[in-house]
Formats: structure tokens, sequence, C-alpha cells
């Protein structure tokens, strides 16, 4: 995919090839920028003192580096191995692998409106990048808010393929929030009550509801959303329908938060 930096900046966090290792230092290609070189001295690989430096890098090793410092001028890019921990490299990582996601689904962006990568890259890109930070962030909010994302970019003719593609492809990111519903009625009928408060109040459109029975009087339910916040809507609306159908026979009806 076409970049719009040639160079990363300093402080940036690459994920690089390492292409030769020698005692003084390794030699890598950015993956992310044309697989320009750099170079991570041995000062730079690991905390304290390296006496084997292949203990730590090896040829043909993806790994994820900070820029300390970038001489364009030269073409000289030096990085640091040691100053980027675990967290931060699953997170760059996993960010490395969207945006790889993302340029075969703008590949098919372009093969739907007949045109090049490179053409769609260069319109779309700059705005989707300022917007969302990535390509892979901007197709999620497509799968996520269709409406909201044609009202952010207009009429622009590559609009309605981006948001078609990122329907069928993406899986947009989910939270899961868990309680255990107690739920008691006297009646007769009581489990019959039961049975229909639980049916008669478990759908919803903005988000999946399971809920699964422990044995008397206890029910798990599992509300999946796109966020917390809708979820715990969803959750309170559901649990309150509950209620209100069991007082009308006398039952009752009692939350319980549970730590998934």
């Amino acid at each position: 995919m076409p970049q719009i930096s040639e160079f990363p900046e300093d402080g940036e966090l690459v994920v690089c090839t390492v292409t030769g290792v020698k005692n003084f230092g390794a030699l890598v290609t950015l993956d992310e920028y044309d697989n320009k070189e750099g170079f991570i001295h041995v000062r730079d690989v690991a905390t304290g003192w390296v006496k084997y430096i292949r203990d730590y890098v090896r040829e043909g090793q993806k790994i994820v580096t900070k820029v300390l410092a970038v001489d364009q001028s030269k073409g000289h890019i030096d990085l640091s191995l040691k100053q980027v921990n675990e967290h931060q490299k699953r997170d760059k990582i996993q960010a490395w692998k969207n945006e790889k996601k993302a340029e075969k689904l703008l590949e098919i962006v372009a093969t739907n409106m007949k045109t090049t990568l490179d053409e769609i890259y260069n319109e779309a890109a700059p705005e989707l990048l300022d917007n969302y930070g990535g390509i892979f962030p901007a197709f999620e909010e497509a799968a996520l808010n269709q409406k909201a994302f044609k009202k952010e970019h207009g009429k622009k003719k590559w609009v309605d393929a981006f948001i078609e593609v990122a329907k069928e492809n993406i899986q947009p990111p989910r939270v899961e929030i868990v309680a255990i519903l107690e739920l008691t009625c006297p009646d007769s009928n009581g489990v019959v009550h039961i049975r229909d408060a639980l049916m008669e109040n478990s759908a919803s459109e903005k988000a999946e509801i399971n809920i699964r029975y422990m044995g008397a009087p206890r029910y798990r339910i599992e509300v999946s959303a796109v966020d917390y916040k809708v979820a715990e809507e969803e959750l309170k609306k559901i649990f309150q329908g509950i209620e209100n159908s069991l007082k009308k026979h006398d039952g009752r009806a009692k939350l319980v938060r549970e730590q998934k």
C-alpha cells in the first residue's frame, strides 16, 4: 500500500524484518516503509550486557522496534529493540496485521469500482488516516456505523463501495457483560411464568442475549454489544422487563453482577 510518509518519526514503533546480525548490531528492513534499512546497535538490543546477540535477534525474524533517530539526507534510521515492551509489541503487531488486511480489502474496493489500488488509496487514505488513524479502523467504523460513516464522508464516489466491503468482511469488535438472574414465583404455575418472562424479554436489536439455566432460582445472562454503555443499557432493560412480568404473579427478580 502506498505510504503517506516516506520515513517514520522519532519515537514511532515500527515492524521490521531482521536481514543481518553482527556482533555490533543488527540490520533490518522496515516493513511499513518500503523496506527502508534500519540499524539496531548492540547496546539497544537488550537491557544490560549482551553476550550473544543472536540470543535476541536472528535473520528473518519479525520484530517491533522504536525509532530513535532518522537522518533522511543519509537514509539512516537508528532503532531500539529494548525500549519496546511486550504489550507494545503485541499491539503493534496486531495493528500491522490489521493494516495488511485493510490493504486486501481496499484492493476489493478498487476492483469493485474498476479502478486501481493506488487511485483509491490516494483519494481516500489521507482523509481516513486523519479521521481514524488507519485504514482498518476506518473499515471497522464503516461496518459498525454505516449511516454515520456516509454522513461523515459525504457523497465521495468511493464511500458506498467502501461500506459494502466493510459490511461483508469486518466483524465489529464487541464487549460482553455477565450477570446472574435470581427468579422466583410462588404461583402454582411459577415455572411457566418465569419461562414466559424470560422468553418475552430476552430479545434485543442492539445486543446479542444468551440466557442459560444454572439451577433454581439462578439464570446466567450474557449480553454482547458494541460497547459497554449499550450492553449495560440492554441488560437493565431486559431485567426490568423480566421483573415487571414476574410482579404480575407476585414473583421476584434479583440481578447479581458477575465479573466474567
